[in-house]
């Protein structure tokens, strides 16, 4: 049954219109009044699930439908795990984005790290945040999840560290190629079911500076193993291991 993100309070029995997006996309797939459709509100702290509903009217542009029950469907990692991920270039950060909505990933900040090829300012920067949030929506979409991840405003590392400079329950890991690093599953294996805020760098990894930067607010250095993995492959890898 086809899926469809509809940020707005649902109610069994309401009759609505589907948001501009999610009609065009019944029109496309050239639904007909009396078809049903599966909808879901999508907010983190919303009541999650996913709606039933049937479509009353076709319009040119628009679509009404009746919502008719609630089916209590949750497909959420148990420990919430957020990704501070340094930008990379071209359609690269597009792929990082659907495949950590896949697997669960709860949050991301695309960082502006002194390597990142990408640079984003104000318009730009709001319409890239825009497209990526959009691109979470599409794999929630596809993959069933019913709460789609918040994608956060761009920010430098140190941004970030400024406004997160008070401690909190989080585990924040930093993935490093530095000696001294431990394995991930060890740091994991004794952190229970607390949240977790892992940072990468883009391409070229993180400058020596951030590093220290992040290790100065409190990121345990972590590895992966032997081999080292592109800049979108190894925060992947870190949030499959999280929720094993």
């Amino acid at each position: 049954m086809p899926r469809f993100h509809c940020p707005m309070p649902l109610a069994a029995g309401a009759e609505i219109d589907l948001p501009a997006g999610a009609a065009r996309h019944v029109q496309v797939l050239r639904m007909q009044p009396g078809d049903t459709i599966t909808l879901f509100e999508g907010r983190i702290d919303g009541v999650g699930g996913e709606w039933q509903a049937t479509i009353l009217r076709m319009g040119r542009s628009d679509v009404q439908v009746r919502i008719d029950h609630h089916v209590p469907a949750d497909r959420e990692n148990q420990r919430p795990v957020h990704l501070l991920a340094g930008i990379t270039a071209n359609e690269r950060m597009d792929w990082l984005v659907e495949k950590a909505t896949e697997l669960g990933v709860t949050s991301i900040t695309p960082m502006l790290a002194e390597r990142s090829v990408l640079k984003l300012k104000g318009e730009r920067g709001d319409k890239k945040r825009a497209h990526w949030q959009a691109v979470a929506v599409a794999a929630c979409e596809q993959c069933g999840r019913n709460r789609v991840p918040v994608i956060h405003e761009a920010v430098s590392l140190a941004q970030w560290q400024q406004k997160h400079a008070q401690p909190d329950d989080s585990l924040r890991a930093v993935l490093s190629l530095a000696e001294g690093t431990r394995p991930l599953q060890q740091v994991l294996g004794s952190a229970s079911d607390r949240a977790v805020v892992f940072l990468s760098g883009p391409e070229g990894g993180l400058t020596g500076a951030e590093e220290a930067l992040a290790r100065s607010s409190g990121f345990v250095p972590v590895t992966l193993g032997l081999r080292t993995l592109r800049a979108e492959t190894a925060p992947l890898a870190a949030l499959v291991l999280s929720t094993m």
